[in-house]
Formats: structure tokens, sequence, C-alpha cells
């Protein structure tokens, strides 16, 4: 049995909950699951956290392999190792000493299915007690003491005729359940080396890590892939700044008005007619509202949600419709949205607010994004893409 082990704990200093944070769309740790979701390979994926955060954001997603298990306290301090923990679960769980053993870290996201897939295969074939993963190095090094490492500076080599050295990268390592117990480390005995791209060099540590690791998965991971097709069947919506221009009108009775766009009503209309269930959730609680939601005729209404309320009411709905998260569609604007706009499939910010100001969230117009928004839910849905086809060609 080949088990993948990711430790990643709630109390990180540089970038706090930096595992969960959103990285090119997708929370950091989900990158690494996602694609040993698709190893075949691998048999059980274990998330070892001690964060209620980190445990939520696994647990919404449809993951088949994945399990979520409570580090102790005791590991989840800064001075813990990975070895501890490792070593906590491997007793816990009362594994196996023939097991394959394989830690992966949450701060390499450039790692896909393919290394996973090749380094278990390179140590199926034995001759290696346990593997670490590596890049080349082309830089020269030099000792403290003047003198150079891995080069002769009197004749110093072009990079096409230099060998360079292999750094480790800290993406993932391969050993069995026996190995660790008896050596109490992630690697033991005779150690092979799976090379990796040269891009995958750099785990996250610190904010600047992160600007060039998102910079390097787009050019390097995101390039390649199909855009993902997501089945919508839920479309949830914020209220002002989204199904209003975030405008608040008084009359000089201090009557408050809202000013919605009609063509919502439409939006709604079609969503209906292909079957996907409808919702309203925001923070606050008006008639106003309540009459805009009877006359889009919605499936649900919520109000008065705050503090994270917002995603435990689609946590709820979603389990009264039988979804996941990723199955739903929700449009927000501000930062009460960001939990429930992290969590779900299909995601979007307005492009405009305050009479045509850019949303600091989104680079397009108001109309940009409601198209782009619309053509996400509709192009999976058979009814609305014939729909859609005929609105375009009359354009």
């Amino acid at each position: 049995m080949v088990i993948a082990f990711i430790a990643v704990r709630g109390g990180s200093k540089s970038i706090p909950l930096k595992n969960i944070k959103p990285f090119c769309g997708k929370p950091l740790v989900c990158w690494n699951i996602e694609a040993l979701e698709q190893c075949q390979d691998v048999d059980e994926i274990i998330v070892a956290t001690d964060s209620d955060k980190i445990e939520d954001v696994v647990a919404s997603q449809s993951y088949k392999k994945t399990k979520v298990y409570r580090r102790s306290a005791e590991n989840a301090c800064d001075t813990a190792s990975t070895e501890s923990v490792m070593l906590e679960y491997i007793n816990y769980a009362k594994l196996p000493a023939d097991d394959i053993f394989m830690l992966v870290q949450a701060t390499s996201p450039l790692t896909e299915t393919v290394h996973f897939t090749e380094a278990l295969g390179m140590y199926g074939k034995g001759g290696y007690d346990s593997i670490l993963t590596c890049v080349r190095n082309y830089r020269f090094f030099w000792n403290a003491d003047g003198t150079s490492m891995n080069y002769d500076y009197m004749n110093r080599p072009r990079r096409q005729n230099f060998d360079g050295m292999l750094m480790e990268n800290g993406a993932f390592y391969i050993n069995t359940v026996e190995n660790i117990l008896a050596s109490c480390n992630r690697l033991s005995g005779k150690i092979g080396i799976y090379e990796m791209p040269e891009y995958t060099a750099t785990e996250i540590d610190e904010p600047d890590d992160w600007i060039v690791l998102e910079n390097l998965m787009r050019k390097h991971v995101l390039s390649k892939q199909k855009p993902e097709k997501k089945t919508i069947k839920l479309f949830l919506s914020d209220v002002d700044g989204t199904l209003t221009d975030g405008g608040m009108y008084y009359s000089e009775s201090g009557d408050e008005l809202k000013k919605f766009n009609t063509r919502d009503g439409m939006g709604f209309q079609l969503l209906r007619e292909a079957g996907i269930k409808t919702g309203i959730i925001t923070s606050e609680d008006t008639h106003i509202v309540a009459n805009r939601a009877k006359k889009l005729k919605v499936d649900f209404l919520h109000q008065g949600k705050r503090n994270g309320g917002k995603l435990v009411v689609a946590k709820e709905i979603c389990g009264q419709l039988g979804i996941t998260l990723d199955e739903v569609a929700y449009i927000g604007d501000d930062i009460n949205c960001m939990e429930l706009l992290e969590a779900v499939g299909v995601k979007a910010c307005p492009g405009c607010m305050r009479g045509g100001e850019r949303h600091p969230w989104n680079d397009g117009n108001e109309e940009e994004w409601r198209r782009r928004m619309c053509e996400r839910v509709y192009r999976n849905n058979p009814i609305l893409k014939k729909r859609w086809k005929k609105v375009h060609k009359k354009q």
C-alpha cells in the first residue's frame, strides 16, 4: 500500500494560514492533493493538521482518497519536526512495515502527477531504500574560506559543459514504514535521487516565494492544462455590489433604497430553466432584499450572515441538495465573501463598482465579468448552451 502524507499546520508565521491561502485560484494544499488523487499508484492521502480551517477546506472538496488526521498540539508547535508528525501517525494508524510512505510538501505546489508516478516507479524497481527529489543547479558555489566548491575558477566552464550540482528541493520523499520507524527519519539506507525540472527548485517560505511560484505555475503547469469543465448545480450571489451597483440611497424620511439591475431577472430565469438552483446569501437583513428575492424566484434566501456565516449556509444548502461546494458558482464582492469564494467551484467578482470605478479584485468591466460568469456557468449545460449561442449570434 502506498500512503501519501501531507503535514500542514495552521500556525505558519511568515504567511498566516498559507496552506489554504489561494494559490493561482486554489488553496495551496489542494494542488498536491489533486495531483496525488490522480496518481494511480497512490492508495491513500493523509492530511495531518491541527487547524479547523484547513480541515474544513479539505473536507469541502470532493476527494476520494483523502482523509484528514488531527495531529497532536505537541507536534503542531513551532519546534516540532515533520518526522515527529510522521511517527505519530504511523504509530496511530499501526501501518504495516512494508507499506510505502511518501512525505509530500504542500509548499511545493508545482509537483505534478507525473512526478509522483515516475518516482514511485523508480522506487518499485528496487535498488534504493529511500528516495528524495532534487533539481540540478548550475550556479557556482563557494566556501566561506574563499575556496570554490563545485568548479575551477581558473577554467570557468560554460553552462552547456557544466554538470552542476543536485540540490534537494523538498517536494517529496519516499521510504517504507519499517525504515522510518528504525531511523526516525524520512530518509535512510541507500538513497536514490529523482531529478525534477529546474523550475520546481523553490519552496514557499516567504511572501516573495509566493509571487515567483505563481508565475512559474502559470508558465510551466497551467499552460499545459485544458480548462477544467465543472457542472454547476447551484448558483449563489451576494447582494450589494453584485445584484446592485453598490450604492446606498436614502429618502428625506430616512428610507433606505437599493438599485437592482433588471437584466438579472433573465439570468435567474435561464438558470431555473436549466435546472440550476439559485440562492442569495447576504450579511444584511432587509425587506428590500426579501422582495427582490421573491421577484427573482430564488430557491434559497439567507440574510444576516456575517463572520463566516456565508460559507456555513452554503454548506447547509449543499447538504440539502446532496452536492459539493465544487458544484457551486458564487458571485461576491467584499471581504466577508472571501471564505465562500475560495471554497466554491466557480467564483466571480464584479468588475466595476461605485459608478464605474474598477473593483480592486477584478480588472474587467461590469459587462465583461457578467458575460464571463454566465459563459462559465452555461457552457456545460445543454439547455443554456443552446440559448447562449442564440444570444451571441444576434449580437
